[in-house]
């Protein structure tokens, strides 16, 4: 682990000064983030977006403690002005002291601004959360902020834990990875972010509220360009089976919204279910996805901006965190096909990202001897993508 941060930190160092942006045009493979640099013991969490400007801005969380997902922990950014091939100095988005802020939900609306979601709580660990033994102030709360100029400042982080989280909701997260604007269709201009939350066992239960039952996925809709949000379909229904958890969403062509969501239920594997009102509610359950193996582990998808090329990113081994791959989609979700294996190696979260007309971007955590060691970004043609 010592000697590969090592090598790594070598190459992220030669990084920091970004080169011309033509050099966006190449194929490239960069490391935005290695573990064990910077005052951070570990990066995780990654979501990735590409500003107006073309800027990429690579979010994620800066764990200061350890790998864990307990304690200081900080919001993350490095931006790249040459397509994500080399990486300007890191930033701190969001800081909550020796407390927790993280599950960067970033997105760029229209008119160039960058909103970011992010949830934090005190310094408590989730069992602590899910059980209730937590008071309001240190469970997971909601914040919105943002940033007009491609992420280089940002506003202070405003509060929507009121109107975004339920009252008997106890564990919650935003994301992580990229939210969406609507671009098309009766909604257009509105912002979705995938979600994900507990809920707190029934009056009388004996269940503690850790049960991989009380997970649901769920939607922040916000129609006037972040400033006020409201709650859109919430999953909630306590099924041993299927048991939504971390959530990304894509547009389709035609309209609808394509969720597409961790499964914590007995069946494990991926969940998936549409939305043809913009997200407020769904045209039915999530449903096992029997096409995309994989295990517990968030992941991604991207419409990409070929009509017939919807995209997943995630790990492809059906047990373990590794071999990260990504897989398409030309009937809008309804199966998938592998077309890119990156590697063997170990692999978790990642997050797609369009970064023009022929390319894309994978964000990822990866690593030789485990899957949290660095936070990789890769660029792929998406002619390596598409059906032959």
């Amino acid at each position: 682990m010592r000697s590969f941060a090592s090598s790594l930190l070598a190459i992220a160092l030669l990084a920091v000064v970004p080169a011309p942006f033509a050099a966006a045009a190449q194929t490239c493979t960069s490391v935005p983030f290695v573990s064990g640099t910077e005052g951070y013991h570990t990066f995780r969490i990654p979501a990735v977006v590409r500003a107006a400007s073309g800027e990429v801005l690579a979010f994620a969380e800066g764990r200061v403690e350890s790998a864990g997902d307990t304690g200081a922990i900080r919001v993350v950014l490095r931006r790249s002005d040459d397509g994500g091939c080399t990486w300007g100095p890191l930033s701190v988005v969001s800081d909550n002291g020796d407390a927790t802020a993280g599950n960067p939900a970033p997105v760029v609306l229209p008119g160039g601004d960058v909103v970011l979601l992010t949830t934090r709580n005190g310094r408590v660990t989730e069992r602590e959360i899910m059980t209730g033994a937590v008071s309001p102030a240190d469970s997971r709360r909601v914040f919105v902020q943002r940033s007009s100029d491609d992420g280089r400042t940002w506003t202070p982080e405003r509060e929507i834990t009121s109107v975004a989280k339920r009252p008997d909701w106890r564990w919650y997260a935003t994301g992580p990875g990229h939210a969406i604007v609507l671009r098309h269709g009766p909604h257009d201009g509105r912002i979705v972010v995938p979600a994900n939350h507990s809920a707190a066992p029934p009056a009388g239960s004996t269940d503690l509220g850790t049960e991989a039952k009380y997970y649901g996925g769920h939607s922040l809709i916000s129609d006037d360009g972040g400033r006020t949000w409201r709650i859109g379909f919430s999953e909630d229904r306590a099924d041993v089976d299927v048991a939504s958890n971390e959530t990304t969403v894509a547009q389709l062509p035609d309209g609808r919204l394509y969720f597409n969501s961790r499964n914590q239920g007995a069946l494990a594997g991926r969940v998936d279910a549409t939305s043809t009102d913009g997200g407020s509610t769904l045209t039915a359950p999530y449903r096992p996805q029997p096409t995309l193996s994989g295990p517990r582990v968030q992941g991604s998808v991207l419409q990409t901006v070929r009509p017939d090329l919807l995209l997943f990113s995630g790990p492809a081994n059906p047990t373990a965190r590794r071999s990260m791959a990504v897989r398409a989609s030309s009937d809008q979700g309804r199966t998938w096909r592998q077309v890119h294996l990156l590697s063997d190696h170990p692999a978790a979260y990642s997050d797609l990202v369009q970064l023009g007309g022929s390319t894309v971007g994978l964000l990822y955590e990866t690593g030789v001897s485990g899957s949290y060691e660095t936070i990789t970004f890769t660029r792929i043609p998406m002619r390596a993508l598409a059906q032959p």
